[in-house]
């Protein structure tokens, strides 16, 4: 009579990355409904603390200012309306450059993907430094012309006046800041899954999204 114990099987944590506007948020929240998992949009929190240092007049480029900012995050600035403004990314931006404001976020970050049940977080750097570990990798991309083209659209919905050359200034302005910066930068793990959404509609990169979480989950069960 075979007595050994069933395998354990491992929590899916799904680590999305990729820069903004890329639709790695969109792609990690039907990630989260298809699975059944818990979602963080990781961004949020260095909004919240961007937003924080706004409120307080201070200088987003003020590390001392911004870490205090992180180290008392709001719950409630999650859902100020204007969290998601072109403004208020700028200072999310420069905010997260600051090794003492990721530091001051980590646990928190950790603390979701450590999850049981497992969780789907996007960001910038949840493969690479929040769940190094994650079974399932995606880097989601795409070109900055077609990500400035959606962003524009996203915030004159919220009736932003912002052009579209301006848009595209402040994509390439963050990809740099992003990819340039000391503390976790913006980069591709190399265990992560290469998905390019500049020609796909939402439904399909969602669909290579589930098939590259599903190869991804089939090579760990080998």
């Amino acid at each position: 009579m075979n007595t050994a114990p069933p395998p354990v099987t491992a929590p899916l944590v799904i680590a999305v990355d990729g820069p903004a506007a890329s639709g790695k948020g969109t792609i990690a929240k039907a990630l989260a409904r298809h699975y059944g998992l818990p979602h963080m949009d990781t961004g949020k929190l260095y909004r919240a603390c961007g937003l924080a240092v706004r409120l307080a007049g201070h200088d987003p480029y003020d590390a001392d200012a911004a870490a205090a900012a992180a180290n008392a995050i709001d719950a409630r600035l999650l859902d100020d309306p204007d969290l998601m403004s072109a403004l208020n990314s700028d200072y999310a931006s420069i905010v997260s450059s600051h090794p003492a404001v990721r530091a001051a976020l980590f646990d928190v970050q950790r603390a979701f993907a450590q999850q049981p049940g497992g969780a789907v977080l996007d960001g910038r750097d949840i493969g690479t430094v929040i769940a190094p570990d994650a079974i399932a990798k995606l880097f989601v991309t795409a070109a900055p012309e077609v990500r400035a083209h959606r962003r524009h659209a996203e915030q004159a919905g919220r009736g932003s006046e912002q052009t579209l050359a301006d848009v595209l200034a402040d994509i390439h302005a963050r990809d740099a800041r992003d990819s340039g910066r000391s503390a976790a930068p913006l980069v591709q793990a190399t265990d992560a899954a290469l998905l390019d959404t500049s020609n796909l509609s939402i439904a399909a990169a969602v669909a290579a999204a589930i098939a590259l979480v599903e190869k991804a989950r089939a090579q760990r069960r080998r």
